[in-house]
């Protein structure tokens, strides 16, 4: 086996929740800048991160990198990359380009020149002159950042926040790399419940369930780099049965969802059924702060609405106001709240434990936590096995 320097892009804001799934599979990260993960790892490296990783967007390899203020250095340090070692006769070679800060800020230009270069070099190694290229695809970037130029070759196909179990996402859709760090930064875990009074499509209580079993994210969608001759298809089959032993089913696992809208919850339970966790969530209409539970503990993770018009701005203080009352009834729950609203606690009427600044696409938003009390030493022992005075760090 190889070894190549990859590379996982993210959210900017869970670079921190990338590197700990990283390593959490043996790997060793040894730079964190910007969205981007930089780690080592063979074949297997590859399969595993594109099947385990559920807080990255996808998973590159860096073929190189190089100083480059001019199209002459571009094609030369380009051409120089062994091509071959990676490129069949039939690849379809597809560059993107992207350039921040940089000379050489023509996208269009850029991929012709790496294009270019790459077909001259693999003209020089196979002797021919034409490449019908009609085989596999290769997803190769130009990314240029004041003037340093990464090549890197795509593993991942579409975004791994694409798990493949959801068929409509609604008019604001959560990705479920989000939705996967939201529940990730909260500590919950089963047997606590979950609770999501604004569920949608349900994205944010599929993740904690696929969570919670120890499920793959991706043991279900396919994958660029299956196509390609030298990743053969043993390192899946291998990487994919290994994820499957993995899963640990959850007999009483809880977790409750509720909206107004009749049409998303009917899609929010065929998207739970499609994840293989659809005897895991209870779905019911229901207004957010008509929400009661009886139990303790529990921890409730929502994506409330954003309220852009000032009608709508004005319905949502009005909702607010009666989540304080619903808040006071759970009294030993832990709250927490992505919104881009700078006053969403004080509109709660309860400063927040901590905030963190993530992006719902392209919409800055603050993570609002709002600690309860932690399980007492009585409640069952395996809710402590994780030691969970770690959960509010």
């Amino acid at each position: 086996m190889s070894e190549y320097r990859l590379v996982a892009a993210c959210a900017f804001g869970l670079e921190a929740l990338v590197k700990e799934e990283i390593e959490d599979l043996g790997l060793e990260v040894h730079k964190v800048k910007d969205g981007r993960i930089y780690f080592f790892g063979d074949e297997e490296a590859i399969v595993q991160t594109n099947l385990w990783l559920r807080t990255a967007d996808r998973v590159g390899i860096e073929l190189d990198r190089f100083h480059a203020e001019d199209f002459d250095t571009l094609f030369d340090a380009t051409y120089a990359y062994d091509w071959a070692s990676l490129l069949p006769r039939d690849a379809f070679i597809h560059i993107s380009a992207r350039s921040q800060k940089s000379k050489l800020f023509s996208l269009r230009d850029c991929q012709k020149i790496v294009k270019k270069a790459i077909v001259k070099k693999l003209q020089t190694h196979y002797d021919q002159e034409i490449f019908p290229e009609d085989g596999p695809r290769f997803p190769i970037e130009i990314a240029l950042l004041h003037d340093e130029a990464s090549l890197i070759l795509d593993t991942t196909g579409p975004s791994l926040h694409k798990r493949g179990y959801r068929s409509d996402a609604g008019v604001a859709p959560l990705k479920e790399t989000l939705a996967a760090a939201l529940v990730k930064l909260s500590r919950w875990e089963w047997p606590r419940v979950l609770a999501d009074p604004f569920c949608g499509s349900g994205t944010i209580l599929i993740e904690a369930a696929l969570i919670a079993e120890n499920r793959a994210p991706g043991l279900t969608r396919s994958f660029q780099a299956e196509s390609w001759p030298w990743l053969a298809g043993e390192y899946w089959r291998k990487g994919r049965k290994q994820a499957r032993g993995l899963v640990r089913p959850i007999d009483d696992l809880r977790l409750l969802g509720s909206d107004t809208d009749g049409y998303l919850l009917k899609k929010a339970r065929a998207n739970a059924q499609q994840a293989g966790v659809g005897d895991k969530i209870h779905f019911q209409e229901a207004q957010a702060e008509d929400f009661r539970s009886r139990k303790k503990y529990g921890c409730w993770i929502a994506n409330p609405p954003y309220g852009q018009r000032l009608s709508e701005q004005k319905e949502l203080n009005a909702m607010y106001a009666e989540l304080k009352k619903t808040w006071q009834q759970l009294d030993s729950w832990s709250f927490f709240m992505l919104s881009p609203d700078p006053e969403l606690a004080k509109r709660l009427g309860r400063p927040a434990d901590k905030r963190r600044k993530l992006f719902n696409g392209k919409i800055a938003c603050q993570y609002y936590q709002f600690f309860g009390p932690l399980p007492p030493r009585e409640y069952p022992e395996y809710i402590q096995k994780n030691n969970h005075k770690a959960e509010y760090d």
